[in-house]
């Protein structure tokens, strides 16, 4: 009797060591179930990100390389308008958007030219022509238009990509 139970503890003691072994090995095959699927899933993402068309990736890095906006602010403008019903007048401020920070300086330089220009441009309309958001619209084509003019001789035209009215009032 006294034998029997010295073979049951070895018995015991393999079962608990056995059992040990399988959690460790169920672990094992879990982490590298784990890590395979993630290892598949990452080569995937590479694959189709880099699978992407042409047309798509073009698009991508035209947003990432685009420039900010370069906006030079005008002063106001107040000017006699033609007359149509008695006297009426325009008071205007405006920022014109231009090609880049070298645009920009040069219209500086030239800022007494430009205004000169603008007031011209203003004080031709009647209140009716510019009353309306069409007729807004052909005022800030015909001052960009005054604007791209060279300010020399044979000389390059301005790149002005929009004029935008920050204020608008006509009495």
């Amino acid at each position: 009797m006294a034998t029997a139970p010295k073979s049951a503890a070895p018995a015991a003691a393999d079962d608990a060591a056995g059992g040990k072994k399988k959690s460790k090995l169920k672990l094992i095959i879990i982490a590298l179930v784990v890590l395979a699927i993630g290892g598949g899933a990452a080569g995937y993402f590479l694959l189709m990100k880099k699978a992407k068309p042409a047309g798509e990736h073009v698009e991508e890095e035209s947003h990432e390389s685009a420039k900010a906006p370069v906006f030079l602010v005008l002063d106001p403008f107040t000017v006699n308008l033609q007359q149509e019903n008695g006297d009426q007048y325009l008071q205007i401020a405006m920022t014109v958007q231009v090609a880049d920070e070298k645009q920009s300086e040069e219209i500086k330089v030239y800022l007494p030219q430009v205004r000169s220009r603008v007031l011209m441009v203003l004080s031709s309309k009647k209140a009716s022509e510019i009353n309306t958001p069409e007729g807004k619209k052909q005022l800030a084509d015909d001052i960009i238009a005054q604007i791209k003019l060279p300010f020399a001789e044979k000389g390059k035209p301005q790149k002005v990509n929009d004029v935008f009215f920050t204020s608008f009032v006509i009495q």
